[in-house]
């Protein structure tokens, strides 16, 4: 009887992510990324800079990362004089990583509105009605954001 426990005991000791990474996760159980931690409360406090930075050194570890091109355009959009051509840079290679990411969609539209072009945020408007099923947040606030500046522009 030992010897049967011992292979189930060494068989969860050992298994990749077991509770004792509980730790590590969020309320919803998933794992939780120092990264894209650090940089929300660095933005929550809107240390613009301090949020590119942690960003750019995950952008450094793990060039694939769609949420990290997506929060470091953020950033750079939202920080002072930001370099455009830098935060469509990003915003682009977060939406070729991951072509569905409503965050970059919705970003990207919003940037465009920023630099005044108003025919590109809408067609980012248009692709998120086609990513979301029947609507979401993201499409919501850039429909909002676009009527905004459609109601300045009169």
């Amino acid at each position: 009887m030992k010897m049967q426990i011992r292979p189930f005991i060494l068989a969860v000791l050992l298994a990749p992510g077991a509770s004792f990474a509980a730790a590590d996760t969020d309320t919803s159980g998933k794992a939780v990324d120092p990264v894209l931690e650090r940089a929300a409360q660095a933005s929550e406090r809107k240390d613009w800079a301090g949020a590119q930075s942690v960003l750019k050194e995950g952008l450094a570890r793990d060039p694939n990362n769609a949420e990290y091109h997506n929060l470091y355009a953020y950033n750079l959009r939202k920080g002072a004089n930001p370099d455009m051509s830098l935060v469509f840079k990003h915003y682009n290679e977060a939406l070729r990583i991951e072509p569905k990411h409503r965050g970059a969609n919705e970003y990207l539209g919003e940037a465009y509105l920023m630099v005044g072009n108003l025919p590109k945020a809408k067609e980012q408007l248009a692709a998120l009605d086609r990513i979301c099923l029947l609507s979401c947040k993201e499409f919501s606030e850039l429909k909002k954001s676009i009527a905004d500046y459609e109601t300045k522009r009169k």
